[in-house]
């Protein structure tokens, strides 16, 4: 899910920095025998690089502001010894007489020399190019811009950097953890148990909850139900990994003995449920949707596992992530919308997303690093909350980055979406980012008491609805002075994801990998990030956070969940929001008579972080006098 980026000025070759470092070494083995030179020239240009031709030293044209550091002539120190043995290999690599036709070393030659340095000589020439090329193309101007916006001034007083250390060790075994309050939930009016299994599996959380507490319906009915949908729609859509047949049955027995004996757990016993594939559960394989690691079982429970099995909830499926949580494809093909069968679902929460827009699942728990909770929740017609940074622990789950990355629910409605979140939400010592956040109760929120922004591209009905319901909504607009989001959010998600799959790249999976336009290209571009223009993202980030901070004069605002923009500077700051269906409109290329395929409509209601209790009861509110997210797929209907 890149967008395409616009054109730049074009950085200097690549290769003319590298024929530099090499000319920088030859110089410094000549004057370690001599005294330490000054080459004559400008005040302004001063200067020369030097080169050889036939055993005679001349100079080059050096680039402005540039001087000759100075060199010991004797005693042959640390520095020289390193500088010697940069010009060693530079000579091996590069001859003089190329350097004194002053042409151009070409430019996969010299990366491919440069490599070395970085411990990473392992890639062949097609990639290098490739990797020069985004260099030129990305890196350089993205690192340009992040200097530009912070590093003009010297001494670090400015635009700390939010990689911020804490030495507490209060993540210790030891250390307890703070008890939160549970929400208080609403009561549903008896239901009455459908007919049909399809009805009883398009009901909410809260409807089935109530289904089960009143024994009208047992647990191990309700797994049959969605584990005969699963298999039936699954291989459709592309959006199951592994059925937990075993395990479901399993915790069924023990949802319906422990009602049995008078015990109920809340809302979430014996709702079945899926999960995303790369979330640990013991026993299973934990594939990541990718072919290297298919066959992978990790011996631990993830953190958002335990408070699911703790609140009473039933596993039945490990759904499809994109391979590496990038986007739809992963090892066994491309997840569909169940909305439009021949549309992709987007984003690599595409299993959870799609499994629950089909009724297969009641919920499912996906994850975002950009964009892969909003965009497949868009896309495929479902309510979903990506929840404030650091709410839910992602202990036992395959991390991109571990300042971006947040593990969210897709539910039929918002107060199901509220409802999952109080169960899964919590500190864990495996996640030092996790925090217990004092979320206010989202079913007592008073919506009238509120100032909701619009941006432009809202959703005017959701305007007028929530208008109709009493909050105050105003025009609003995000100010904010950095102009390199997309590239903050780029980097930072690269360089840590290249941090936690370096063996993988070295050792070459990245040629097994399911698109190759995707990770490949990204990790290796990464590898050319230095740690100082790495910093500088971050620092750049904490500015855009203040900026942010400071132009959040609402208490929410109501937006296009998929502006790419948007997207990333959510995921940058923290903030939360619910994706929420907003209506329908005519396919592009409708088959041939009459079709209930749809492209679904959505906005988003974004919330200052740790405020997700305000928009989830903005959502709420909209959804108690609409339906659109009542609404049933087609399918593999026509």
């Amino acid at each position: 899910m890149r967008i395409p980026r616009g054109g730049r000025r074009p950085p200097p070759s690549l290769h003319h920095l590298l024929l530099l470092l090499a000319a920088l070494c030859f110089a410094a083995l000549k004057t370690a025998a001599a005294a330490p030179r000054t080459a004559g020239g400008t005040e302004e240009g001063g200067g020369g690089i030097a080169s050889v031709t036939g055993g005679i030293m001349t100079w080059a044209t050096w680039p402005p502001k540039c001087a000759w550091l100075p060199l010991r002539t004797s005693g042959k120190s640390h520095s020289y010894n390193l500088v010697s043995k940069y010009h060693k290999i530079w000579k091996d690599a590069i001859s003089a007489k190329d350097i004194s036709r002053k042409e151009p070393v070409g430019g996969v030659i010299a990366l491919k020399e440069s490599m070395k340095y970085f411990d990473a000589d392992f890639f062949n020439d097609s990639k290098l190019r490739e990797m020069e090329n985004g260099a030129k193309e990305f890196n350089v101007p993205a690192f340009r811009e992040n200097r530009r916006l912070v590093a003009i001034k010297d001494g670090g007083l400015h635009d700390p950097s939010v990689l911020v250390f804490k030495s507490s060790w209060s993540w210790s075994s030891k250390s307890k953890v703070k008890e939160s309050e549970m929400f208080d939930y609403p009561q549903t009016s008896m239901p009455q148990r459908p007919s049909n299994d399809e009805d009883i599996a398009f009901m909410s959380i809260i409807e089935l909850g109530e289904l089960i507490r009143t024994k009208k319906i047992t647990s191990r009915e309700l797994t049959d139900v969605f584990l005969r949908r699963l298999k039936r729609y699954g291989t459709v859509l592309e959006s199951v990994i592994t059925y937990t047949e075993d395990l479901a049955y399993k915790q069924a027995k023990e949802a319906d003995d422990l009602l049995e004996q008078g015990k109920y757990l809340g809302p979430l016993h014996g709702i079945p449920y899926g999960l995303k594939d790369i979330i640990a559960v013991p026993e299973y394989n934990t594939t990541w949707g990718s072919k290297t690691f298919k066959n992978q079982v990790i011996d631990m429970e993830a953190f958002v596992y335990k408070r699911l099995k703790s609140a009473g909830a039933v596993l039945v499926a490990k759904l499809v992530t994109g391979s590496l949580a990038y986007d739809d494809i992963w090892f066994g093909g491309r997840t569909r919308n169940p909305w439009n069968i021949e549309e992709f679902s987007t984003g690599s929460s595409a299993g959870p997303t799609a499994s629950t827009s089909a009724g297969l699942v009641p919920f499912a728990i996906g994850s975002e690093t950009a964009g892969s909770i909003t965009y497949p929740a868009a896309r495929c017609g479902v309510t979903a909350l990506r929840p404030s940074f650091g709410t839910v622990a992602r202990t036992g789950v395959m991390s991109l980055s571990e300042s971006l990355d947040k593990l969210g629910p897709f539910c039929r409605s918002a107060a199901d979406c509220a409802i999952v979140l109080d169960a899964i939400r919590g500190a864990d010592a495996g996640d030092p980012s996790s925090r217990e956040i004092a979320l206010e109760d989202p079913f007592h929120v008073d919506i009238t008491k509120l100032t909701v922004g619009y941006l432009d591209s809202a959703e005017m009905e959701v305007v007028k609805v929530l208008s109709a319901k009493g909050a105050k909504l105003v025009p609003f607009k995000l100010n904010y002075n950095v102009e390199s989001v997309q590239s903050i959010l780029n980097i930072t998600m690269d360089v840590d994801m290249l941090a936690h799959f370096d063996n993988w790249q070295r050792e070459g999976h990245d040629d097994d990998y399911e698109a190759q336009d995707q990770w490949p290209v990204e990790l290796r571009r990464a590898r050319l990030v230095p740690a100082v223009d790495y910093v500088q993202a971050q620092r750049a980030r904490g500015r855009l956070i203040r900026e942010v901070q400071e132009s959040f004069t609402v208490d929410a605002f109501i937006g296009n969940a998929t502006d790419w923009e948007l997207v990333c500077l959510g995921n940058l700051v923290g903030l939360p929001i619910v994706v929420v269906p907003t209506g329908f409109k005519s396919i592009e290329h409708p088959p041939k008579g009459n079709t209930r395929r749809r492209t679904t409509v959505t906005t988003g209601i974004y919330a200052p972080p740790d405020h997700d209790h305000i928009a989830l009861a903005l959502a709420m509110a909209y959804q108690s006098v609409t339906d659109h997210h009542k609404q049933r797929p087609p399918i593999d209907a026509n």
